[in-house]
């Protein structure tokens, strides 16, 4: 089978320019605006630990948070697929970062945590299954250099 590809195209607008533009550290924001063609926009900015706006979503958190949002995606799908009515899933990624003395870092884990509720209590047994098989194939996952973990709940409602 051949296999097939996605372009994704994003606007990336810095708007932390407070009049002397980077002239040194502290100088400038880090706010920036990410937009799509007919999507609404997302404030971001950088981390509070390197002077960013931590009202706004930082890089860090918009990583932990698509792959959390692709592991969902895949487990949903195959649940439909395989007659597991899930009737509500929630997760509470949580992600650690090292930073290096030399100011750059890498991701050293992810964990997710989704709490799923399923129609049906003979349901459940199944779904643990289908984790392990949504994290092979989603897409952001089978992207990252390091580990992502598991640790999921499943109830009846």
């Amino acid at each position: 089978m051949q296999q097939k590809e996605h372009q994704y195209q994003l606007n990336i607008t810095w708007t932390g320019n407070t009049g002397s533009g980077t002239f040194d550290y502290r100088s400038y924001e880090r706010a920036h605006i990410i937009t799509a063609k007919d999507k609404p926009e997302i404030f971001a900015s950088s981390d509070s630990a390197f002077r960013g706006d931590s009202a706004k979503y930082n890089p860090e958190e918009l990583l932990v948070a698509s792959i959390s949002s692709c592991h969902m995606l895949w487990f949903l799908h195959l649940c439909s697929q395989n007659e597991i009515v899930v009737i509500d899933y929630i997760d509470n990624p949580t992600g650690t970062m090292v930073e290096n003395p030399d100011g750059s870092g890498h991701f050293k884990e992810v964990t997710l945590n989704p709490a799923v509720k399923v129609a049906e209590a003979h349901m459940i047994s199944k779904t643990a299954a289908l984790h392990e098989q949504a994290h092979k194939l989603c897409f952001i996952a089978n992207s990252l250099n390091f580990p992502v973990k598991h640790k999921p709940t499943c109830s009846e409602i």
